[in-house]
């Protein structure tokens, strides 16, 4: 059984996974291979396939681990004990920094994704669905209770931030005029304008 950490203490999948997102990043993922990701790791391809199974696993993991963590704090704002507005606008916030956060990952997420396989990618279709019913639940919650209107449909609303965070890959650089929380504020005060009675 392969080693489960390196001589420097980073676990192997760890590690595998960020050589797979930094070479994605910067060759793209059809143009990377399995040997220059375990070199780029240092470890053997027989640790990859032991953790990952396939380069497929390990893209579906790259998206995976940013969603994971922006559902649990989506759950943990939506079931805050605060009003609704403040709860999506938090949650409207939170989805910006942390796809800042992670932006190779988004990037090579949105950029890839069509070579997931079929099972993979309607894994990952079902994974964004629950989280952007959630955050929807939070906009409907809202507007039932007459703190947002009614007069853009909620699917709407949601798509319509959600493009702006997709779209984030493409512009938003480290070292521009807006740090991620600025630009977070800004995306969440727009949503919430839209949504005002």
């Amino acid at each position: 059984m392969p080693r489960t950490t390196d001589t420097d203490g980073t676990p192997v999948p760890q590690r595998l996974l960020a050589a797979a997102t930094r070479l994605f990043a910067e060759q793209g993922y059809d143009r990377t291979s399995v040997q220059e990701i375990v070199e780029a790791a240092g470890v053997t391809k027989g640790a990859l396939y032991h953790y990952f199974g396939s380069k497929d696993d390990l893209l579906h993991e790259v998206y995976a681990r940013v969603l994971r963590v922006q559902q649990e704090r989506l759950d943990a704002f939506a079931d805050a004990d605060e009003p609704v507005e403040q709860r999506l606008r938090a949650a409207a916030a939170d989805v910006v920094v942390t796809t800042i956060e992670n932006l190779d990952d988004a990037m090579i997420f949105f950029r890839s994704m069509h070579h997931l396989s079929p099972e993979k990618n309607k894994q990952v279709r079902a994974e964004r669905r629950r989280y952007h019913e959630r955050f929807r639940a939070l906009v409907e919650e809202g507007q039932e209770a007459g703190v947002f209107s009614r007069a853009t449909p909620a699917d709407l609303v949601v798509d319509y931030h959600f493009g702006s965070v997709h779209h984030l890959s493409t512009w938003y650089r480290p070292d521009g005029p807006l740090d991620a929380q600025e630009v977070a504020g800004h995306l969440a005060d727009l949503l919430l304008r839209a949504l005002r009675p």
